[in-house]
Formats: C-alpha cells, structure tokens, sequence
C-alpha cells in the first residue's frame, strides 16, 4: 500500500547483485527472520522496502488478517508495536524482537547486504 512511497535513497541501497551463492547464503541468512507487519502500517512499509531492495525473502506476519501473529507478538515479543523482527535463536526461545523501522531496516542491511 505504501511501500511505494519509499525510493531507493531513502533505503540507502541500490540495486543489490549477487552470485548464485552469494544469493543462497543471504536467503539462509533471512530464514531467521520473521517481520510483524500490516498492510496499511507506514513504518511497516518501509521495512518492506527495505528487504526488497535486499532481494531476499523475510516470513511477513501480517497482525490484522491474523489475529494468532498479534497474540504471538504480544506474548513473546512483549507489546503489539508494528513493525517488529524477530530473530530467531539457536534454539527454542532464544529468538530476539527489534522493534522501530528505522533500527529494524539498519539491522537487516547489516546483516544481509
């Protein structure tokens, strides 16, 4: 809905090029990752962009068509602010929640450019 509004500067990235196995390990890398979005959410749309312009795919978990992601978000994550990352950890409970879009873009960029 809003992803559009956001431009390549305001991401900070160009267009990202990888080799075959570049690719793959930057797809391993974002399996970790879930975003606990909405559509019409403007801080959530530039989290999407953000990992658009970085060419891998996140888990998105839309709160409002599914009301499970927002009861996980606040049982787990600890409130029900959107956006939200969660990382997940070696193992079970482990994981960690990023909240705020501009902290959120900033650590996937580091992680995954």
């Amino acid at each position: 809905m809003f992803d559009d509004w956001f431009n390549d500067k305001q991401t900070g990235l160009g267009e990202i090029l990888r080799t075959d196995s570049e690719q793959k390990s930057a797809d391993k890398a974002a399996a970790k990752f879930s975003l606990y979005h909405y559509e019409s959410c403007v801080f959530c749309a530039r989290v999407r962009k953000t990992i658009r312009a970085l060419n891998v795919t996140i888990e998105l978990r839309d709160v409002m068509k599914d009301r499970a992601h927002l009861s996980t978000l606040a049982t787990l994550g600890g409130k029900t602010t959107v956006p939200c990352l969660r990382i997940a950890g070696e193992a079970p409970g482990e994981e960690k929640w990023l909240y705020e879009s501009s902290d959120i873009s900033e650590y996937l960029i580091k992680e995954l450019k």
